[in-house]
């Protein structure tokens, strides 16, 4: 006040801060009284019009020591003398506070009244030995009826109480050591900060220290939130920022990234400032390396979660090799109680979101993948564990897009893979082929999609197969031509393959062109235009089998007749390739013309039909006997006079 007095400045900010000043938004006027322990009692009164008394009170000690604010509510601020609405803010944002708030609430409690007519019932005992007979048996009939009321529920009546209750009852763990806090006081602490009734999943309690000093504790959830993904792009992690435990806020958008939204937990610090908007606070420079300070420790916690796993699954893979007693049962009940691969099931989308949309973590994000493979059974492997398992001749990691495990399992592309006893990842969540995009390598091997043109595996005797190469092109020349001349447009080049082992011919599209799988998602979208889908379709190689003894044989019709223009070498030619579309993934090129080509090629030869003509319709005889005895019987019924049965019961 004496530098108030010195610098002409009354203004109330400053003097008390921006909580204090804001009691204006809801309260006319405030009263404060407040009795230092070695001073006189004061009132301090304001009603916010740059202006305030001071004066000694009256009433004299009346506090002992401590502060009584007052509030004057405004006629539209009735809804915080409700107990129940300044129980929700304590609640909101000081329910950690060290010191305790106190609430006086009321209690209504249902409660029994005492009858009085027992003590007349002992008045009237002595009158009793006077009565004759009939009076008697007139009380006895009056003492069962008041046995009857006695059997009837007491009267009762509505009570109501006060006492002060202790609001902000939850402690504030995460100011504790980590070493003093337990598994069930997380747990607990958990299931009060989220509202949900089953353990998280995993947890992590940490202080960071530097330019920035803050505590926090980032919980997995152990259940899904419902609207996870259907709300993605507006839907924040729920943390709680809090400053010196006063809960600033919980709907930042930018303290972590998008793609961790399902992280629930909180932050303390003591550096950032109280006396600021939240839309200034959101700006401030100290919240940009609190959030990478929080995403690094999130995906720490998650590396820990999925290296636990990983140890787990290698020490039963050690045990199995001692002794193979475990059954398929007790697998799949060891996979389901890996507590990674539960969390990857219910989030592991937002990992492979998060390699889309955080390029400076993708490498830690990338060792969190899991897939499933060739080779991992009903379980999951990550590329760590894939790279650990390569040949020593294995230059790539091979992976394989596509709508379902049962469908790229059965693959044509797998052929020649299977046959060398390599891994293929399988990528059938239709998510997984965009971020893998942005996954060029790992630990230094590149990712080879087995659908794609320049597929190689690296035991190959380079000098003997470029030799067997340019036979085998030199020998199919004649059908690589004449199938490039009668698929036109519909592909881009004809080659003899070298991934095939059973299947006549395959279609691969460009190294960097989209998959069959892509074009399959991108033709699904909602809001797809055919017409740019068109412009964005990948260039498509057909892939023929030179060991394959159709290809071998129509290469040798084709060699015999030349550029002939065989209707019935052209249907199989044409069937061949949307067979070979059908089969990688790609729709029928031509649907009319390929149902047309089934029934010419495959039904009518099958059948031994000499044309595909319909047949005349069936012919149905004329009944001209039965028609005209019909014709008759109703004749001998019109002739019938119906009063010759008058009277008598045959009508």
């Amino acid at each position: 006040m004496s530098q108030s007095e010195n610098s002409g400045d009354l203004s109330l900010i400053g003097q008390f801060g921006v909580g204090f000043y804001s009691v204006y938004l809801v309260a006319d006027k405030v009263k404060v009284r407040s009795k230092h322990n070695n001073d006189d009692q004061y009132i301090w009164e304001s009603s916010a019009d740059s202006s305030f008394s001071v004066w000694k009170d009256p009433e004299g000690n009346t506090l002992g020591r401590g502060t009584e604010i007052t509030l004057f509510l405004k006629e539209d601020a009735g809804e915080f003398l409700d107990q129940d609405r300044l129980e929700e803010l304590v609640l909101r944002y000081s329910e950690f506070i060290t010191f305790p708030i106190y609430l006086h609430k009321s209690k209504t409690e249902t409660v029994t009244i005492e009858d009085d007519e027992d003590e007349e019932d002992l008045d009237d005992e002595d009158d009793e030995e006077i009565l004759d007979e009939e009076d008697e048996e007139i009380l006895d009939e009056e003492d069962e009826e008041e046995e009857e009321e006695d059997d009837t529920e007491p009267k009762t009546e509505q009570v109501t109480t006060w006492e002060w209750h202790q609001v902000n009852s939850q402690p504030a763990i995460w100011a504790r050591d980590t070493k003093e806090v337990s598994d069930d006081e997380y747990k607990s602490f958990y299931k009060s900060l989220s509202k949900d009734a089953s353990d998280p999943t995993t947890w992590i309690h940490f202080k960071a220290e530097g330019e920035v000093e803050f505590k926090s504790i980032l919980f997995v959830p152990g259940q899904v939130p419902f609207d996870l993904y259907d709300s993605y792009h507006t839907k924040n992690a729920q943390l709680r920022l809090y400053v010196r435990k006063v809960l600033i806020t919980d709907e930042f958008e930018d303290l972590v990234p998008r793609y961790l939204n399902f992280l629930r937990g909180v932050v303390d610090s003591d550096d950032l400032p109280l006396n600021v908007s939240r839309e200034t606070l959101q700006q401030h420079k100290v919240l940009k390396v609190m959030g990478k300070k929080l995403v690094r420790k999130a995906l720490e916690m998650l590396r820990k979660l999925a290296s636990k796993s990983d140890d787990d699954s290698s020490d039963d893979d050690d045990e199995d090799e001692e002794s193979d007693t475990d059954s398929d049962e007790s697998e799949e009940e060891e996979n389901k109680e890996d507590p990674y691969l539960d969390f990857w099931e219910k989030f592991g989308k937002n990992i492979k979101l998060g390699i889309i949309e955080d390029p400076a973590n993708r490498s830690k994000l990338t060792k969190l993948l899991r897939f499933k493979s060739n080779k991992s059974g009903d379980g999951y492997t990550s590329l760590e564990k894939y790279v650990e398992n390569m040949k020593e001749w294995q230059k790539a990691i091979y992976f394989i897009a596509g709508e379902s495990v049962q469908a790229v399992e059965d693959s044509a592309f797998l052929e020649k893979v299977k046959a060398k006893d390599l891994e293929v990842l399988y990528l059938v969540d239709p998510i997984d082929e965009y971020a893998i995009q942005h996954v060029t390598e790992f630990d230094g091997k590149k990712l080879q999609s087995v659908t794609k043109e320049g597929l190689k595996f690296g035991d190959e005797d380079e000098a003997l197969e470029k030799k067997r190469e340019k036979a085998y092109k030199e020998n199919f020349k004649p059908l690589t031509d004449y199938l490039k001349t009668l698929y036109g447009d519909a592909i881009s080049k004809v080659t003899v393959s070298k991934r095939v082992e059973k299947s006549p011919c395959i279609i691969v599209t460009s190294q960097y062109g989209n998959s069959a799988n892509m074009e399959r998602i991108m033709r699904s979208q909602a809001f797809t235009d055919q017409q740019k889908t068109g412009y964005m379709a990948s260039q498509k190689t057909l892939e023929i089998n030179p060991r394959h003894p159709i290809i071998s044989e129509l290469n040798t019709r084709v060699q015999a007749q030349g550029a002939t223009d065989d209707d019935t070498i052209a249907d199989l030619a044409w069937l061949l390739l949307d067979n070979a579309l059908m089969q990688s993934g790609f729709p029928a090129y031509d649907i009319q013309g390929f149902n047309d080509r089934m029934l010419r090629s495959v039904f009518q030869p099958g059948l031994s039909v000499d044309s595909l003509d319909l047949v005349p319709e069936i012919e149905i005889p004329e009944d001209d006997e039965e028609d005209e005895a019909g014709a008759d019987d109703v004749d001998d019924l019109d002739d019938i006079d119906l009063s010759d049965f008058a009277g008598t019961d045959e009508l």
